[in-house]
């Protein structure tokens, strides 16, 4: 639901990641001038490594409410799908008045995709700043986000297992950069993939057992920023979506499959939506799991995933 109550943004950090895909000097300063025309206040933060963007959002929220500039009200994050989950990671906590607003970065940018669709992100970020509430052509969302029970992190845009996890190890291997490099690293980790022994429940029920090329889990409809793994999601309905893809599908077709998401008519296909999501290997072995874009080392054999019914403000279009 749209939260027509929001104040209007005045102080903003804008979170840059030069590590990031598409990450530019000058993409940066056309976002912090955009902002500083129109708002009180306007901090750039660019990050330095892993868990820097999280660190820097949850420092900006806990500054004394004397301090000179105060906390922001606006965390404008440009980056790909990571740096959004880790500014989301330090966000939520202690969210307060502040909201988010993305812009894209990366080189999937699914989280862009799935508010904004093809719309420039200078239309987008002007829309928030000056075109908000009751008729105007931004709103606030409270997006539901998933909670990785093993790990306690929250979960973004969405995770997976099997062969899209594998692939990302297979990434670290090679001299490609883009989206060249994760679609090569897939082709090769598809070549000679076999299912794994898994099971999939949801709030308690039992909606797939057997050989597994993928189990992806959350919100967002979009995964690499053109891949439709689970087009019925909505953002907002309080449940998380979860998509199997069985071992009658070579891993190889995948992403022909979920391009357009015509996966969802093959038979191997099990769809379902919950509050509660468990993914496991069936013997015992670890399973691979991503979320973000990022690999999760530190699971064992299940992922469970909770759902955080409207945890995350995010600013997104206004419906028409």
């Amino acid at each position: 639901m749209a939260d027509t109550a929001a104040p209007a943004p005045t102080r903003a950090l804008v979170l840059g990641n030069p590590a990031s895909g598409s990450h530019s000097p000058e993409l940066v300063e056309e976002v912090r001038q955009l902002c500083a025309s129109c708002l009180e206040h306007t901090e750039v933060h660019l990050t330095t490594g892993p868990g820097d963007a999280t660190a820097a959002v949850r420092r900006a929220l806990q500054r004394p409410a004397q301090a000179a500039p105060g906390a922001p009200d606006l965390i404008v994050v440009i980056g790909g799908d990571g740096t959004v989950r880790e500014a989301v990671q330090g966000l939520v906590p202690v969210t307060g008045n502040a909201t988010l607003a993305v812009v894209p970065g990366g080189t999937g940018n699914s989280g862009y995709k799935m508010l904004w669709g093809e719309r420039p992100w200078s239309e987008s970020l002007k829309a928030v700043l000056t075109d908000y509430g009751i008729g105007g052509s931004a709103r606030l969302r409270r997006l539901d986000l998933a909670r990785l029970a093993e790990t306690r992190n929250l979960v973004y845009l969405g995770a997976c297992s099997g062969v899209i996890a594998d692939a990302l190890i297979t990434a670290r291997r090679l001299p490609l950069t883009g989206r060249e490099r994760y679609a090569r690293a897939f082709a090769d980790t598809a070549a000679g993939y076999e299912p794994y022994p898994g099971r999939v429940t949801v709030d308690g029920r039992v909606v797939h057992e057997g050989p597994t090329v993928l189990a992806n889990v959350g919100g967002g409809r979009y995964r690499g920023g053109r891949f439709l793994v689970l087009p019925d999601s909505l953002l907002d309905d309080g449940l998380l979506d979860v998509c199997v893809i069985g071992g009658a599908v070579p891993a190889g077709q995948v992403p022909e499959l979920t391009l357009d998401a015509r996966h969802m008519d093959h038979p191997a296909t099990v769809y379902a939506r919950g509050r509660t999501i468990t993914v496991e290997r069936t013997d015992g072995r670890r399973l691979s799991l991503e979320h973000d874009g990022e690999y999760q080392h530190g699971i064992g054999a299940r992922a469970t995933f909770e759902v955080l019914p409207g945890a995350l403000p995010v600013w997104a279009p206004a419906l028409p």
